[in-house]
């Protein structure tokens, strides 16, 4: 695997999260936490050691901000110099539990099945076990004192991370790459550290962040309760134990080790959050540099219009972990206002390519193209989802929140990316299902989406795409769950709405009727690659790819002979992954000859916006039976 890419990458996401203001917060916490356990027990320690007899249980004063204690000890000052203790017994609590987590976690990958069956099983005993009786129970075995909590707290820490180690480590121990390791006689400790670990170490890393402030909580908790922290030391969790019973005298002295754990606990949060982001599929976008300006580089120029384009990807692909490449390198232009089909058979790269463009493409896919360009600006770093490009989805249930009402989901998208107010953005949503000819559209955005109807809710969908000023509107299988008059309503939507706003459309679809009578030119994928590129009007009659006519002809018309046979295209697509040298299509393709095995097909010229990746195009002169050709030869001398 290409690791180092990957954490080029990550570190990348991870600056430009920083700059975020969740970033700079977590940021500026987690040093300012660090300073006081640093320097607090240094500045404040005689302090907070120093018994006063004459200033026992003492308010707040000048003197004493938080007040003083039993002993005339200011309070202040022993929480600040608490801070290093409480944090050190944490962090090696979650030491603890994380390690422990990680042995558990990987340990049914590479032991024999009986004994990783067994460990499985027994993790999910624990989990299933509630926490804090385990923990208490844990606390009891361990004994009372600050060296008890630690083993009890962190070892009550290992039941949920081995158990989401163990899910991460099945879904990678099935990988390709990691069969190829074990074939090639890879050691059990090389194979951990080298191929699992690698690829679980993101979300692990999130879970052991944001578990630490529970940890936290929970050793707190432990000396609140006695059972931790013992005298002479004190955490945060003894001192809030010691103020306890005088919290209506002077609460703040009770609060203050409180706070102090609630706010270093959503530090932690914070940080697991940033990690989050920066971990994810894209990290938010700070507005003062570029990714290109992070490295030291110059910025890429901005993709200038070509001959009217205004979409042009050149070479995109988009890559999953293992090397598998579900889009394969594609080229592809859209003009202004032209409607453009994408159609193939599932697992062909359709809806990842327009993911892509999109930028959605689900983590932990990776995208890179030589140019990726939407009307002369670069989509890789300025994305346009939500004002000028549009993404209409396939099932518009799984596109409405069912919790919320269906016009705060449309004028959330005028308040994100426009910057509207909310009452400007509700007025626009009413508007903009108005204008997909919604009924009574003030009323309707009131509703939430089980209370419309299939054919509305793709309506509201194409509506929130409408919020902006869409110059493109990409529409993922928009048709396939409605019945065929509902199916015409969308379609005829769809034309309206380029027909007022001038925007062009990327229509993905397997119903080659429905491409043919929208669309003005078609592109047909398979195996992640463009196979053919040609004018509508030749689609159903003149298509020159076999895997094109496989698809033509694989459909019935209202003319089809009901006795006739339907066409079928023998075998399956390849998965990503499995394409090797020649033809994706040669396997399954009735016309193949030994060239296809052996060379791959670029695409090439066949007339006017019209291109085919074959080496035998049907209608062509190299498209002939040998035979044939033979025979024409011999005739023509």
């Amino acid at each position: 695997m290409p690791h180092h890419d990957h954490d080029s990458s990550l570190r990348h996401r991870l600056g430009r999260t920083i700059r975020t203001p969740i970033g700079v917060t977590a940021l500026t916490a987690c040093l300012l936490v660090a300073l006081v356990a640093v320097l607090g027990p240094v500045l404040l320690g005689d302090r907070a050691a120093q018994v006063d007899t004459d200033a026992i249980n003492q308010g707040s004063s000048a003197a004493h901000l938080l007040g003083t204690d039993q002993l005339g000890r200011d309070i202040a000052a022993r929480v600040v110099v608490a801070t290093r203790l409480t944090l050190r017994l944490t962090l090696m609590a979650a030491v603890i539990g994380v390690g422990g987590g990680l042995l558990l976690g990987v340990a049914p990958a590479v032991v024999g099945r009986r004994l990783g069956r067994l460990i499985t099983a027994t993790v999910g005993v624990l989990v299933a076990f509630p926490g804090l009786l385990f923990l208490l129970f844990l606390a009891t075995i361990f004994g009372v004192g600050s060296t008890g909590a630690v083993f009890a707290v962190g070892l009550a820490m290992v039941p949920p991370m081995a158990r989401l180690v163990q899910n991460l480590t099945a879904s990678i121990a099935g990988s390709d790459y990691v069969a190829a390791a074990r074939i090639l006689g890879v050691g059990r400790f090389r194979m951990v550290v080298r191929h699992l670990l690698p690829n679980i170490a993101e979300p692990s890393v999130l879970f052991a962040t944001q578990a630490t402030g529970g940890i936290l909580v929970a050793f707190s908790g432990l000396s609140f309760l006695g059972l931790g922290v013992q005298p002479p030391q004190y955490d945060w969790g003894r001192l809030l134990n010691e103020q306890l019973n005088r919290i209506f005298v002077n609460p703040a002295a009770a609060l203050a080790p409180g706070a102090a754990v609630v706010l270093t606990g959503l530090m932690f949060g914070l940080v697991g959050e940033v990690l989050a982001q920066a971990g994810g599929r894209r990290a938010p976008q700070a507005p003062e540099t570029t990714p290109q300006e992070e490295l030291g580089t110059p910025p890429e120029p901005a993709v200038e219009h070509d001959g009217g384009a205004l979409v042009r990807a050149r070479d995109l692909r988009v890559t999953f972990p293992g090397g598998r490449q579900a889009v394969r390198g594609i080229s592809l232009d859209i003009g202004a206002g032209e409607a453009v089909g994408l159609v193939g058979e599932s697992g062909s790269g359709k809806s990842l390519s327009a993911l892509a463009l999109a930028d959605l493409v689900p983590h932990p896919g990776r995208v890179s193209a030589a140019a990726l360009g939407f009307d002369g600006h670069d989509l890789r770093a300025d994305p346009r989802l939500g004002t000028e490009l549009a993404m209409v989805f396939q099932d518009p249930m799984a596109s409405l929140n069912p919790a919320l009402r269906v016009g705060r989901q449309l004028a959330e998208v005028a308040e994100v990316h426009l910057g509207a107010s909310r009452a400007e953005a509700t007025a626009r949503a009413v508007d903009r299902l108005d204008a997909v000819r919604i009924a009574t559209p003030g009323r309707r955005a009131r509703q939430r989406p089980h209370e419309y109807s299939g054919g509305m809710r793709q309506r509201a969908v194409i509506a929130m795409g409408l919020m902006g000023k869409p110059k493109l509107i990409i529409a993922d299988e928009p048709t396939t769950a409605l019945d065929v008059a509902v199916q015409r309503e969308v379609l005829d939507l769809l034309a309206e709405v380029r027909e007022e706003s001038g925007a062009a459309l990327l229509l993905i679809s397997h119903d080659l009727a429905v491409v043919a009578q929208v669309c003005e030119r078609v592109l047909v994928m398979y195996a992640g690659l463009v196979v053919e590129n040609l004018p509508v009007t030749e689609l159903l009659g003149g298509a020159a790819h076999p895997y094109t006519r496989a698809l033509v002809g694989a459909v019935p018309t209202m003319t089809t002979d009901r006795g006739t046979e339907l066409a079928t295209i023998p075998g399956r697509p390849p998965e990503p992954g499995e394409t090797g040298a020649g033809c994706p299509f040669a396997a399954r393709c009735e016309r193949v000859r030994e060239r296809c095995h052996e060379d791959t097909p670029e695409l090439t010229a066949l007339g006017p916006g019209w291109q085919v990746a074959c080496w035998y195009p049907v209608g062509t002169a190299a498209g002939r039976p040998v035979a044939a050709t033979a025979h024409t030869a011999k005739a023509t001398s």
